[in-house]
């Protein structure tokens, strides 16, 4: 039976071998956000798409806080965008903000980590 020492080895070394995968990728999340977001959300400061809010500058903005016609679930979530909000409302839309109008999930982690990355690096 392994000793309590090479457990605790073998599990650190799992999770460093698992950690490239999740490493947030800003350019990859930009690829998948063009495949998959900008149906309904613009990334471009100064557009408007209309069917979702344009999401240049997010990361730390209060949900609901430009000028867009959002739901009254998000309006009064009192959440602000910050990486682990932003992963957690991507996760599960609905979950997080019941009667949030946002009814697509980005079900990989991977993807969601990238996004979320991408996400955080836009500049309004």
């Amino acid at each position: 039976m392994p000793s309590q020492s090479r457990l605790i080895a073998l599990s650190l070394l799992l999770l460093a071998a698992a950690a490239p995968a999740m490493a947030q990728n800003a350019e990859a999340g930009a690829v998948v956000f063009k495949q998959r977001c900008s149906t309904c959300h613009t990334a471009t400061t100064g557009q408007r798409h209309g069917v979702g809010p344009n999401l240049a500058g997010v990361a730390g903005r209060r949900a609901a806080s430009t000028d867009f016609n959002y739901s009254a679930a998000l309006r009064n979530s009192g959440l602000t965008w910050d990486a682990a909000t932003l992963e957690r409302f991507l996760t599960a839309p609905s979950k997080l903000v019941p009667g949030s109008r946002m009814l697509l999930p980005v079900t990989d982690a991977n993807q969601r980590a990238n996004v979320v990355a991408y996400l955080s690096s836009l500049k309004k």
